[in-house]
């Protein structure tokens, strides 16, 4: 296993976290150009959020394919082929006019994505020791929310400037780098023996994973978690463009460097992990986001930033600890556990967006407060069965491996 400080340990952490920043840029690049493509295109708030919803449907979908095949094929491959064609399904968008084209190129460019997001972790699990992981995987995070921030203000300043296409081809660019700098430098697996026709195997251990009640509920509270923290933010990108604020694009993209607490909070984890209890973590982090929601009801941009940080805080230090509960608490196919994980997730920012967007059209942000509320509530809920559950140690066998 490869421990910390090793020349090794240090080549995984930093092309993992080089590939997780290019995979969340691409991710989030139109969440700030909603407003503006919902101009474009002559339809609502509703609408538009096919946009970005599109792309976490089909990545939510793609997750657990991706991570099987990743057991006959191997991780590093499975990872370098969705970089590849991220930057290949980024131009094709630029052949489309119409809406729907876009759509239907973002949603190929979920399955993109997830040829990446559903094994990275795994790799890591695989091939460094206990204590490097833990440090590894909130480093992994942290790049996620660096990348998250970078593709969303690329996304609105280009987009003010010269326009949506432009913005596209810069993370064109980017990305194809990126693919090559990983494909070149993260090491291979030796801790990892591929595996084939295993699809009854997995298919199995789906199974076995959603019966494992620590694994499940842990799922769940990923899922409500983002739901709350990705769209709060898209709402927030409508409300700075409309009166009384009217900021440009580019401006209101600004707003998501608030997710650069979020990058020191998921860090913060392995702090929290050596002296208190995961769980605990969670309650903590969704209570912090839960007030930032509260404070961000106060129509003045300073405290719209204040709530803003709070709830990137608390929001990644909830999803960096349940992610890593799942990962260390599933005692086989990690790959398909951590892709089950963020199937949750990602189907919980897709579907939040159609409520948290309903419910600013219908009421400003009290309305939003009033949607998101019942949110935050199940995932103390969750957090209470979930203690609950891992006081009883029931151990999930293995599905046998079948000829």
């Amino acid at each position: 296993m490869i421990d910390i400080g090793t020349q090794e340990y240090r080549r995984v952490n930093t092309t993992l976290a080089l590939g997780s920043f290019v995979v969340f840029c691409n991710l989030y690049l139109f969440q700030p150009m909603l407003p503006h493509l919902a101009q474009h295109f002559s339809v609502t708030e509703t609408q538009i959020n096919w946009v970005f919803a599109a792309t976490t449907l089909i990545l939510s979908v793609s997750l657990v394919p991706w991570a099987v095949a990743s057991e006959a094929i191997g991780r590093k491959y499975v990872m370098v082929l969705g970089l590849l064609a991220m930057p290949i399904i980024s131009i094709g968008m630029l052949m489309f006019s119409s809406l729907l084209g876009l759509v239907l190129m973002r949603a190929m460019m979920g399955i993109a994505i997830a040829a990446f997001a559903s094994v990275a972790v795994a790799y890591m699990a695989e091939e460094l020791s206990p204590q490097a992981f833990g440090q590894a995987i909130g480093g992994y995070i942290a790049a996620n929310s660096l990348g998250g921030i970078s593709g969303r203000i690329i996304g609105g300043i280009l987009t003010d400037a010269f326009g949506w296409e432009q913005a596209v081809v810069c993370m064109a660019i980017v990305t194809l780098i990126g693919a090559l700098l990983v494909m070149l430098l993260l090491p291979k697996q030796i801790h990892f023996s591929p595996q084939r026709g295993m699809l009854r195997y997995h298919n199995r251990a789906v199974m076995k994973h959603f019966a494992n009640k620590t694994i499940m509920l842990a799922m769940l509270i990923g899922g409500l978690n983002f739901a709350l923290f990705v769209n709060l933010y898209s709402v927030m990108g409508f409300r700075l463009v409309e009166a009384p604020h009217l900021l440009p694009i580019g401006l209101a993209s600004l707003i998501f460097l608030c997710y650069l607490p979020g990058t020191i909070s998921s860090k913060l984890t392995a702090i929290w992990t050596r002296r208190y209890q995961a769980i605990s973590g969670i309650i903590v982090g969704t209570s912090i986001s839960l007030v930032g929601m509260l404070i961000a009801y106060f129509d003045t941009i300073p405290l719209m930033i204040v709530g803003l940080c709070l709830i990137s805080f608390g929001a990644f230090f909830t999803h960096t600890l349940a992610y890593s509960w799942v990962s260390q608490k599933a005692t086989f196919a990690k790959a398909t556990a951590t892709a089950l994980y963020l199937v949750h997730y990602y189907v919980g920012g897709s579907l939040g967006g159609f409520l948290l967007i309903y419910c600013w059209q219908h009421g400003g942000w009290l309305v939003v407060m009033f949607g998101g509320a019942p949110l935050y509530l199940a995932i103390f809920a969750l957090c209470h069965q979930l203690k609950k559950g891992s006081a009883v140690n029931v151990e999930v066998t293995e599905p046998k491996r079948l000829p």
